[in-house]
């Protein structure tokens, strides 16, 4: 098991020491915040690709272009799931987390680098098309290999908590990917941000990378990992995953929907949404952004604490309750009072709720599938959730927004897919306790 203990001998006795897991949490850690670094950004900077690499005759049509590209990144999730999640299960998490970061280098190169429309027409769109999709292809196994070498490492009466800093890197992220548009949409002038400071963005992420890299390369394999790869790995775990663990994987799918709408409405879209429907300055909703991020990367470990102590069912059944109830009301109260003070507000409640609905989902995952298959079932039922319910979730809010006038819209496809979530919940829960396989 995870929690192995590992031992020195003085003289002819063993003396056990606890094995400390936070060297690998913390390896995993800092890839797993680099990857979605590179993913938010593209979403704040989603109005000026549109300009440079989709121009079109109205603003509406150039950013729905720029964000409906942002989600066919998201097709690519569910491959990446499959070809980097199975071979999470059979070389180890180790390979498929350095795979993961080195794609996702090469992608965003491709974005820093790539000519604009105007230099070298039609090519142009698709270097940043193809960009997305190796991004990805590697986000959509990074959840899968991350999680699992996260429980894998830490003691079993405390996944949670552990597993719950895959989030809490998360908000880690958006706040440098937020406070990097920030200052630039603050201290450069639009020409200038137009030109050369949305480089400058995906540039950071690339030089942080091989950084990323290195350590990665240096961390060790999981004690439960090794276990199973000694007794033999399995040879197809996705056709295991598919066959056997079926009914989990579409509940798990289920579960992840609702926490994931809400997560990349309010955490990804609203500085789009609060610039071109509440007219709040850039610099004001790129903050915003950080206070929601840095509200997650805090609270997201006492959530996961939380699902250790009282049950991941019983904390994410309140807190995806607590989302379909206050998802109309908060964007009521921003739509009512579009001023910075409403917005920040809203952002940091947002934040606690991500926590809350996000926190012990990973736990939540890494329960309902074994050591065997653990990455491939992770990264599957996560990444089709996603691609699903969230990576286009900025195209279909900006076009209901668009089709029905009302700047409310948002909050009615989140609570929806709340819903969704709440009957997962309650149906993987009564599962687990029938078959007794897990924390309830």
């Amino acid at each position: 098991m995870s929690s192995q203990l590992r031992t020195s001998t003085i003289g002819s006795l063993p003396i056990s020491k606890p094995h400390n897991p936070w060297k690998e949490i913390c390896a995993a850690s800092i890839g797993n915040a680099l990857e979605f670094y590179d993913l938010l950004i593209y979403g704040y900077f989603a109005i000026v690709i549109g300009k440079l690499f989709f121009p079109a005759a109205d603003e509406t049509t150039s950013l729905l272009l720029s964000v409906g590209t942002f989600g066919i990144s998201f097709v690519m999730r569910p491959l990446g799931a499959i070809v980097l999640g199975s071979y999470a299960d059979r070389a180890g998490r180790k390979a498929s987390l350095t795979a993961s970061i080195f794609i996702m280098m090469i992608g965003t190169a491709m974005i820093v680098f790539a000519p604009t429309y105007a230099q070298i027409g039609i090519a142009s769109p698709l270097i940043v098309i193809v960009a997305r999709m190796l991004q990805g292809f590697s986000t959509g196994g990074e959840f899968g290999a991350a999680t699992a070498f996260m429980v894998e490492h830490a003691d079993s009466k405390r996944r949670g908590f552990f597993a719950s800093w895959q989030l809490s890197t998360q908000g880690l992220a958006t706040v440098l990917a937020a406070g990097v548009s920030a200052l630039l949409s603050y201290t450069l002038a639009d020409s200038q941000l137009n030109d050369w400071g949305w480089r400058l963005a995906f540039g950071i992420g690339l030089l942080i990378g091989p950084v990323g890299l290195y350590i990665r390369s240096q961390i060790d394999e999981t004690p439960e990992f090794k276990k199973v790869a000694a007794a033999r790995p399995e040879q197809s775990p996705l056709k295991v995953v598919l066959v056997r663990d079926r009914i989990n994987l579409l509940l798990g799918i289920g579960v992840v929907s609702g926490a994931t709408a809400f997560n990349y409405v309010h955490k990804l879209y609203m500085p789009t949404y609060a610039l071109k429907q509440l007219h709040i300055p850039a610099t004001s909703s790129f903050l915003s952004a950080m206070v929601t991020g840095l509200v997650l990367m805090i609270s997201a470990p006492v959530f996961g604490a939380l699902s250790d102590r009282y049950g991941r069912f019983r904390v994410l059944s309140i807190a995806m309750l607590t989302i379909a109830c206050t998802s109309y009301p908060l964007f009521l109260l921003l739509t009512t009072w579009p001023t910075v003070g409403t917005l920040m507000l809203v952002q940091g409640l947002v934040g606690l709720l991500i926590a809350a609905c996000l926190g012990p989902i990973p736990a939540m995952l890494s329960d309902i599938f074994p050591t065997s298959t653990r990455g491939t079932g992770l990264a599957l039922s996560y990444n089709f959730s996603v691609t699903l319910f969230g990576g286009f979730a900025p195209l279909i809010v900006t076009w209901m927004i668009a089709f029905s006038g009302s700047k409310l819209a948002p909050s009615f496809y989140v609570m929806a897919t709340a819903l969704i979530s709440i009957v997962a919940v309650l149906a993987l829960g009564r599962r687990m306790a029938q078959s007794k396989r897990g924390p309830v």
